[in-house]
């Protein structure tokens, strides 16, 4: 749908629900005339759905027919989007991990034939002593000298801005950029945003027509990739530094006229409540989002003064903005999602007190400076490792207690910080679902559908993501949704749950599924049989989270139900999620909340149902609302008389344990 423009902003964006990869390939397709790209893990699926539209016909906002283009490796893809940007395209990319330092040796090519192009990063860790491909910055560190512009989003909504936002830098400077967004946690995960509308994409990028040149153009050739001796390469080398100074108010002017049309505000420095802070987190990409959820509890429920910086740009570096957010700070901390430690520090440490010094030695364009803060620098998320609102607060604590040594977080190693109970930091009113299930189950695809189908009937914002591992369908997976009135902002696994859907009662015999279950929340539990089996299977641990947290145990059999109602044998397994989905909607608290009888409530899921599918026949939109309608009206609860007899029992016996007086 469309938001409605205001006289100040005029294009405010079409609410959607979607991931940092969608986001990035709804930009491109609409501003870019090709992509050259090689797929790799987790950027893959950018490179597949640009490629898809352009096997569809797609043209974008000017007429041209998209182009795709897959290479032999990501060495090849970045050297033909070189030649395209060489002939006067606008060319794209999409990459991560081995693939980028892989094109190292053309990233540097590239910028120094001063080609616009923005290649679009799914940031993901090195293969070091081991393969992970998920979140970490090691690979963007890596190429951090190439001569590249480099943006990192916090979320999805960021990753479709900032890609309009770098490519119009990229082209007013004749300097490529890196549009950059972590790996999983925000390619991957969905949530409410405003994607650009097209008439924004038109007129703030404008058709590559006039703002791009051929290289290859013979009325006005130009010499390139020449071989450079000792009297010239130096003296081509130090001239580029001209393009470089226009760099920084290039992209000032990019983010100051995109604010002025969209209403959304970027600065190559995003500064959070750091009017008055004390203490201070320095971090890129999602962690600063999540840092911002912690920042705001402490100052609410303990007075800490904490403030929060984020980088927008890591290049060109803003060492005087940089110098001003933080000059006021009694102590600081920089969280990096990479580890160097051969190095004085980690990258970004080492910017920001380089900055300082600067700032300390009176050097043109920077802010007074008379001391330099605490800097401490530590280490977190690398692989996608899990961070927690706890583990953030750690940080602050260690900050306060006047720390020095190197930190890391979330795991068993002797820098590790100690943490307490996690503290939530959702917004109010926030439901939250964490699942479990199997591989190839359909259960990322359910998430999906349950995120967007429950987003739009009730008008909630939504986190949505699956915690994917390197292994083979068939092996447990996790997934994660909240739903709540304000944007959702925490970017960790899930500490605590009112929902937990069990895609077999053996989950509960693995681990303890049901840990931060929340008071009156809700278990659901794949499951044949009758109430008092299904109960016997839940083993001691179970029974008293259940108890503890008073919560209902409902229980359906949808593999029998995605059975009889799927209308291809192939969707039999996927529509159990389908089946699902009418479950949530009868568990979750929204159709009360919104006054919604159980008719209106599923007149409008078959709406929103007709919409996800809608590119499918007729056939399967209708078994997918038969799936949903009878996972709502048939889920069964266990009679809470067999509940609590458990727990009568339990106490029955501890008193029985007990020694006399």
């Amino acid at each position: 749908m469309r938001a409605v423009p205001s006289a100040d902003f005029p294009f405010p964006g079409q609410v959607a629900i979607e991931d940092g990869t969608g986001a990035v390939v709804w930009v491109e397709t609409h501003i870019s005339q090709a992509a050259c790209a090689y797929p790799i893990t987790p950027s893959t699926n950018m490179g597949v759905q640009f490629a898809q539209a352009a096997a569809n016909g797609m043209t974008n906002l000017w007429g041209d027919t998209l182009r795709f283009l897959e290479a032999e490796s990501e060495h090849s893809s970045a050297s033909a989007a070189e030649g395209f940007a060489l002939a006067g395209g606008r060319v794209t990319n999409f990459t991560s991990g081995q693939g980028l330092v892989l094109m190292k040796e053309v990233l540097h090519v590239i910028s120094g034939k001063r080609l616009p192009v923005v290649f679009n990063i799914g940031a993901r860790a090195l293969t070091s002593q081991a393969l992970n491909v998920h979140a970490g910055h090691d690979d963007v560190m890596g190429v951090a000298d190439t001569g590249w512009g480099m943006l990192f989003a916090r979320n999805a909504q960021e990753a479709a801005d900032l890609c309009l936002i770098a490519r119009r830098a990229a082209e007013a400077t004749d300097t490529p950029f890196m549009n950059i967004q972590d790996g999983f946690l925000t390619t991957h995960t969905l949530e409410t945003l405003r994607l650009p509308e097209a008439e924004l994409m038109a007129e703030f990028i404008g058709g590559p027509g006039g703002r791009l040149h051929s290289i290859f153009d013979p009325v006005r050739a130009i010499m390139s990739g020449v071989v450079q001796n000792q009297d010239a390469y130096m003296k081509g080398r130090i001239a580029q530094r001209a393009y470089y100074d226009r760099l920084g108010p290039a992209l000032e002017v990019a983010m100051d006229q995109y604010y002025g049309m969209t209403g959304r505000r970027y600065d190559p420095v995003r500064c959070y409540r750091m009017e008055n802070a004390e203490f201070a987190l320095v971090a890129l990409g999602s962690l600063a989002e999540s840092a911002e959820a912690v920042a705001d509890y402490l100052r609410r429920s303990r007075g800490i003064r904490v403030g929060v910086v984020h980088p927008t740009a890591f290049r060109p570096f803003p060492g005087p903005e940089i110098v001003a957010a933080l000059k006021g700070v009694e102590a600081l901390a920089v969280i990096e999602r990479m580890d160097n430690p051969a190095a004085q520090s980690n990258p970004l440490t080492a910017e920001v007190k380089a900055a300082f010094y600067d700032g300390l030695s009176r050097m043109p364009g920077y802010p007074r400076v008379d001391r330099i803060p605490l800097i401490l620098s530590g280490s977190a998320g690398l692989g996608s490792r899990d961070v927690r609102a706890s583990d953030l607060v750690a940080v602050v604590d260690a900050l306060r207690q006047g720390r020095r040594e190197y930190f890391s977080l979330n795991i068993p190693h002797p820098s590790a910080l100690a943490t307490e109970a996690p503290p939530d930091v959702r917004p109010e009113g926030a439901f939250s679902m964490r699942g479990y299930s199997v591989g190839g189950f359909g259960s990322v695809t359910a998430n999906k559908v349950i995120a967007q189908t429950a987003g739009d009937l009730f008008g909630l914002c939504v986190q949505a993501y699956p915690k994917y591992g390197s292994e083979k369908k068939g092996l447990p997976t996790n997934y994660y949704l909240t739903l709540a009135p304000e944007p959702i902002r925490d970017h960790g696994e899930m500490d605590r749950a009112d929902f937990i859907p069990l895609n077999t009662v053996n989950a509960l015999h693995t681990g303890d599924p049901l840990e931060g279950l929340n008071p009156h929340g809700m278990v659901f539990v794949q499951w044949s049989g009758d109430a008092g089996t299904l109960w016997e299977q839940f083993p001691a641990p179970a029974r008293r989270s259940v108890n503890a947290a008073e919560a209902k145990v409902f229980f359906l059999d949808a593999a029998r139900i995605a059975r009889e109602e799927t209308p291809r044998p192939d969707l039999e397994v996927r529509m159990q999620g389908i089946v699902l989905l009418g479950v949530f909607l009868n568990c979750a608290p929204f159709r009360q909340r919104g006054g919604l009888s159980d008719g209106e409530l599923l007149e409008r899921a078959g709406a929103a149902l007709a919409h996800t599918f809608g590119k499918l026949s007729p056939e399967v939109v209708a078994a997918n609302l038969r799936c949903v309608v009878r996972g709502y009206r048939e889920v069964q609860e266990i009679p809470s008389v067999l509940t609590r007899a458990f727990s009568d029992a339990a106490a029955q016996q501890g008193a029985g344990m007990r020694a006399p007086a």
